[in-house]
């Protein structure tokens, strides 16, 4: 294997939740990422910005292996959750999955009721041991996704009628339900309208104080107001990781000046 390559600024962390280590993805023996060093922090939320098919849905989708349902698709390096190697041979990626919980760009509730959508998680993974403990997940859960007050008096009525950000806060409804310690979101504003947006940048600020939250997103305005650190990537390779704050001030790779002032991309 060729030597590590770090990227300029700060990508590693003290305790991390996550550790991520010479990771690369090939598909079908193509590279899509090369050499990717960075952690996951407790509490915060790490941005990751760049041009479309520079690989950061690529690495998002490694960190709770959704890469795994890709025929052809071969990850190398190392990935930890909380010391635990997430590739190890003996890992089951269900429970896995559940720590580490994933929103996607486009809202993807079940075919069911709203409240079934919540307490499926919770109901595999034999989390509840009462109706009532399930009711109180369902609902712990919609009040932090800021739908409880919204959807209360219609829990049995299908998931799919909500509008497309309510949606979007059920999935992250579900996501929450099984107390995980880490939630990957995969450009969860991209369909919604700005008033939505907002809401769910409102909602990721405040699951921050429990959860790790990692994000990749296509608008540089989202990333300076949600994230405490952000990652820029290039053409599969992790460039420069920071401070949100100085990446979008004082960036130290050109490549990562040109993209924030619109240079290319």
């Amino acid at each position: 294997m060729e030597e590590q390559r770090l990227p300029v600024g700060q990508p590693f962390v003290e305790s991390p939740r996550m550790t991520c280590r010479n990771v690369g993805v090939y598909y079908d023996g193509k590279s899509a990422i090369r050499h990717v060093n960075i952690d996951v922090g407790r509490n915060e939320v790490l941005a990751m910005i760049g041009p479309s098919g520079c690989g950061k849905t690529t690495f998002l989708r490694c960190l709770n292996r959704m890469n795994d349902t890709v025929a052809g698709c071969r990850v190398e390096g190392s990935i930890l959750l909380d010391g635990m190697d997430i590739y190890g041979k003996s890992v089951d990626v269900v429970p896995l999955r559940a720590r580490i919980g994933m929103v996607f760009q486009k809202p993807n509730p079940f075919p069911k009721s709203i409240y079934d959508n919540v307490a499926y998680g919770p109901r595999i993974h034999g989390l509840t041991t009462s109706a009532a403990e399930l009711d109180e997940v369902v609902e712990n859960s919609l009040r932090r996704a800021g739908l409880w007050e919204e959807v209360k008096d219609r829990l049995q009525q299908p998931g799919t009628g909500l509008s497309g950000g309510q949606q979007q806060r059920l999935c992250i409804a579900r996501a929450i339900a099984v107390s995980p310690e880490v939630i990957l979101m995969d450009e969860p504003c991209s369909a919604l309208d700005p008033i939505a947006t907002a809401k769910i940048e409102e909602l990721i600020a405040e699951l921050r104080e429990q959860f790790s939250i990692v994000i990749v997103t296509h608008a540089m305005q989202q990333a300076s107001r949600v994230s405490q650190r952000t990652a820029y990537f290039h053409l599969g390779d992790l460039m420069e990781v920071g401070a949100t704050t100085r990446i979008f001030t004082n960036p130290r790779h050109k490549l990562t000046e040109d993209y924030i002032t619109g240079r290319f991309g």
